[in-house]
């Protein structure tokens, strides 16, 4: 029987928020954070687009288990909308498609918004990365076919209008739920507005739990590998980094002994008892003096874990 290799890079756990450049890929990034901190392992929650800049989390190591959660929280972006052309990415990258004479002002925007505010439905752009019978949509368009994509259902919390510098552009800010194509709203703003609009400029600020004060700036990092000494250039690279329980701050904590510790390592579940016992969740997590040990549900007076951590 062939022997399993010795995975390569070193078994680090954490988030790295990453203050992502224009014109870098999501996927690129990730792969340079995993190459800058040797890391056995590396994901992001959430992709942004190249021309995009901003928040992207990047989960190292036993990170990446909490991926799920960072994904489903709230996001907010500024963007910039361009009026008088509609293109066919919905963003600078594209072709036009159609456009207008025609600019709104700062009321007739204003006035459009709460359409777009609650439970709405929203049509992906034809260059994204939803899978149209297997494939991925953006891979059909750059093929040159036009293909049907379903609306679907997306939360805006709070979509302001920030500013509006020309009568070419507006700029606003929106905070989303999972699954929201800024370059969407873009899109059909300018159509209700009968003026076309694309994005022009969209930055993410926020992805829940995370805040701008955790993002770190990509030349910041790649400073550090000026300093020769291996052991003290990690460190310093670790020193940025956010500790993996800190994307399951919005979940029910639970605090075991060390005994309950052992038994969640080996998959086992954890008894719940006293007057301060927790409330049944369907995600939950527990810790042993304060390092995230699993995660889980509460149930029947029970921890039940799912994943475990370390160990």
């Amino acid at each position: 029987m062939a022997r399993r290799g010795k995975k390569k890079g070193r078994p680090i756990s954490g988030w790295l928020i990453l203050d992502k450049p224009e014109d870098f890929g999501s996927t690129e990034a990730v792969s340079k954070i995993k190459w800058l901190f040797k890391a056995q392992k590396a994901g992001h929650a959430g992709t942004l687009d190249p021309l995009a800049s901003g928040m992207l989390p990047i989960a190292l190591g036993d990170a990446t288990k909490t991926v799920p959660y960072v994904m489903d929280g709230r996001k907010i972006y500024e963007f910039s909308v361009r009026w008088g052309e509609e293109r066919d990415t919905d963003d600078l990258e594209g072709s036009a498609l159609h456009t207008s004479d025609k600019r709104p002002d700062a009321d007739s925007i204003r006035a459009l918004l709460p359409r777009y505010t609650g439970v709405i439905e929203q049509v992906p752009p034809q260059y994204s990365a939803i899978k149209i019978q297997g494939n991925r949509a953006y891979d059909l368009a750059r093929e040159g076919e036009k293909v049907d994509i379903p609306a679907r259902e997306v939360e805006i919390f709070r979509l302001d209008l920030v500013a509006a510098p020309d009568a070419d552009t507006a700029v606003f800010e929106v905070e989303c739920g999972k699954g929201t194509y800024v370059r969407s709203l873009a899109r059909d703003f300018g159509r209700d507005l009968g003026c076309y609009g694309h994005i022009c400029a969209l930055r993410r600020s926020y992805v829940a739990p995370f805040g701008e004060d955790d993002m770190v700036p990509l030349a910041e990092l790649t400073a550090l590998e000026g300093i020769e000494d291996e052991e003290e250039r990690l460190a310093a690279l670790d020193d940025h980094l956010v500790d993996t329980g800190a994307a399951l701050a919005f979940l029910p904590e639970v605090p075991v002994s060390d005994d309950q510790a052992q038994r969640l390592y080996r998959g086992n579940p954890v008894i719940l008892r006293g007057r301060d016992a927790p409330l049944p969740a369907d995600a939950a997590f527990a810790t042993r003096a304060g390092r995230l040990i699993a995660i889980g549900e509460i149930a029947e007076g029970e921890f039940r874990p799912r994943r475990v951590f370390g160990g």
